[in-house]
């Protein structure tokens, strides 16, 4: 349990990917977002899908640091993170599952995620999914690759950058030098 019976919290800290924030509705992750410029990005993209409300919660918790060390490189698979999947249809919960064991360092094609998910044929649909990704490097969408090679979109700030970014940091050292200039 990370917050013991404190409801809606909020943690917003700065990391080598920009600014983050983290809520919390009791013990359970409600939403992870990064690459923000200020922290007020990072608390208004929060307070867009949640509402204002939320009790700052100082950011010295053990998944602010974890994730700080994930944006500087160190894998970590948070798979010991609880997410509040409220609002989440069985697919949904499926797709989300299955993203989460994606190791890092490796990609999946969204046709490769919808048929580990038990639903083969549904690569679009697997595509939403990560698109509403609440726990963006939590649930690491951006291992989600299409199967043309390319890149793909990426919902974070910058886009697609961030996705390259990211994919690079988790490459082989000399890719990583490669995409992080």
């Amino acid at each position: 349990m990370l917050h013991g019976d404190i409801k809606n919290t909020l943690a917003v800290f700065p990391s080598s990917l920009g600014w983050m924030a983290v809520q919390w509705n009791g013990p359970l992750l409600a939403r992870c977002t990064f690459g923000h410029r200020t922290p007020q990005q990072a608390a208004r993209a929060i307070h867009a899908c949640f509402g204002e409300g939320s009790e700052l919660y100082p950011a010295h918790d053990d998944l602010v640091q974890r994730l700080q060390a994930f944006a500087d490189g160190s894998p970590d698979s948070f798979e010991d993170v609880e997410l509040d999947l409220a609002g989440y249809s069985a697919f949904q919960r499926r797709v989300t599952g299955q993203c989460r064991l994606i190791p890092f360092g490796s990609t999946r094609t969204y046709g490769q995620l919808a048929a580990q998910a038990g639903s083969p044929g549904a690569a679009r649909a697997v595509g939403s999914v990560m698109a509403a990704n609440r726990f963006s490097l939590i649930v690491p969408c951006h291992r989600v690759v299409p199967a043309n090679g390319l890149l793909g979109g990426f919902s974070a700030p910058e886009g697609p950058v961030m996705k390259q970014r990211l994919l690079g940091r988790e490459a082989e050292p000399a890719a990583a030098c490669m995409y992080t200039r």
